[in-house]
């Protein structure tokens, strides 16, 4: 014995029945004729080998069967439901996954805020967001890692195959502690800069070298004491110790300095800025993307 075979429709009609008791004003309930309803009624029934109802004068009563089946078959109506209801969702990008790749000032300056507006409205979308140098994130999106990333390309990269976006550059922010000798002074010059310890990304990073370069067109050296490493929490224990400075994008910065962190750090006030190049929102023409990815994506557009 086997209900596989019937559709949705015919236990919809079931319930519909020990709703009303009567076969005609279930059928009428679904829109259907009486000898249609009645058909239905007699192949399910014929399929268990048992009558599902008692025919009364009264109207039409569950068999004791009968009860068994219809709780089974409004707990299946119920999984159709949620599986159309989230099939809906996942086809409009009011669910899914995304899957993000980014520098790490545009995670924070462009992606989070993109994020909460979105799930303001679409909290199902569940997001990955995976920080990574330019390098990483572009070789990543053509592995299909990401649905898209914001980064910078590699010098020489042929980007015939991307969709890229240009964004605002990225200006650096130099962290310190507030106990730091040079917090509080006005306009410090890289002469002002280079004696002091740093944490720096290291080689060949956006952020390091615009700072190399701030430094040569001072037609001075890089500082003597650095520690390389690309990371936040290396450059956080640094600064904690001592009198290190570190650069990092102005987003994270801005994160850091906010008062309810009470993290006692500051930022210097050095002239002239600094500088990196821009980066880009760059998505792969030829790997598709699901909708809660358009709808980040979107979203992050917006925030340009």
């Amino acid at each position: 014995m086997s209900l596989s075979r019937f559709k949705p429709a015919s236990l919809r009609l079931l319930l519909r029945i020990a709703e009303t008791g009567k076969l005609q004003l279930a059928a009428e309930l679904m829109a259907m004729s009486q000898p249609a309803a009645s058909r239905i009624l007699a192949e399910i029934e014929a399929e268990i080998g048992t009558p599902l109802f008692e025919r009364l004068p009264r109207g039409m009563m569950p068999t004791e069967l009968g009860v068994a089946v219809l709780r089974r078959s409004a707990r299946i109506l119920a999984a159709f439901e949620d599986m159309d209801s989230e099939i809906l969702r996942l086809q409009s990008g009011q669910a899914g996954k995304v899957r993000i790749g980014a520098v790490t000032g545009p995670a924070v300056g462009y992606i989070m805020p993109a994020l909460r507006r979105i799930w303001a409205q679409a909290p199902d979308i569940e997001a990955t967001i995976h920080v990574a140098p330019s390098v990483d994130l572009v070789r990543g999106l053509e592995e299909r890692h990401f649905d898209f990333i914001i980064a910078r390309l590699p010098v020489g990269y042929d980007a015939t195959d991307l969709e890229l976006t240009p964004a605002r550059s990225e200006r650096v922010a130099l962290l310190v502690r507030q106990s730091h000798p040079l917090a509080g002074r006005q306009g410090c010059g890289m002469a002002d800069l280079q004696a002091h310890e740093w944490v720096m990304q290291e080689r060949g990073a956006p952020i390091r070298q615009a700072v190399e370069n701030a430094f040569g067109r001072a037609g001075l050296d890089l500082p003597g004491r650095v520690i390389n490493s690309s990371s936040l929490l290396v450059a956080l224990a640094a600064l904690a110790t001592g009198d290190a400075i570190t650069p990092q994008a102005q987003e994270v910065v801005d994160l850091l300095t906010r008062d309810q962190l009470s993290m006692g750090l500051v930022t210097l006030d050095v002239a002239p800025e600094i500088m990196v190049e821009p980066y880009f929102i760059i998505r792969h023409h030829h790997h598709a993307a699901p909708p809660a990815a358009a709808q980040v994506y979107q979203h992050v557009l917006a925030n340009l």
